[in-house]
Order: structure tokens, then C-alpha cells, then sequence
């Protein structure tokens, strides 16, 4: 996740919570993640989440679906990469 990407979810994060007046643990109970994942994504380290992950911030923040970019998922449904290209010989 470029350093951009993350510190927009970052602030969304923040800013929801702000607004909502709830706790990290709070938004952690509401998006069914820990505590240390919340703090993670909201201190804005670049980390690419989970689908999992991704897909529960997007609900909280009414955000659409596939609007914040996760791991694995980037990569399902694209070409082999080089490992699983199978060289047979």
C-alpha cells in the first residue's frame, strides 16, 4: 500500500472514530478485528490488509467494496506468477 493509501485510511479511521466518539476497542468490536490491528492501520505503516481486513474497514466507513487494495486479492485472478508458471522441462 503506497504511503498515500495508507495514511488516507488512516485519517478515515481517526476521523470516523472522532466523530463517532468510540475507542480503538470500540471500532475493533464493531469491525470484528483486535485492537492491534486497528492501531496498526491507523498509525498508517503501509501494510496491505487482508481481504478480511480491508472489507470490514470498508463497511465501517460506507466506503465501496474493493476501494481500499488487499493482499492475495490483488493477485487472484491475474495471470501464473513466476513460481506457479510451471516449468516443466
Amino acid at each position: 500500500m503506497s504511503g498515500e493509501e495508507s495514511g488516507r485510511l488512516a485519517r478515515a479511521l481517526i476521523e470516523f472514530r472522532e466523530a463517532e466518539g468510540i475507542s480503538e476497542r470500540e471500532l475493533a468490536r464493531r469491525t470484528w478485528l483486535s485492537e492491534a490491528t486497528i492501531r496498526t492501520f491507523e498509525g498508517g505503516r503501509g501494510d496491505l490488509p487482508t481481504p478480511i481486513v480491508a472489507r470490514s474497514f470498508e463497511e465501517v466507513l460506507g466506503w465501496a467494496p474493493g476501494s481500499i487494495k488487499a493482499t492475495q486479492s490483488e493477485a487472484m485472478g491475474r495471470e501464473p506468477s513466476a513460481d506457479s508458471a510451471g516449468d516443466v522441462e
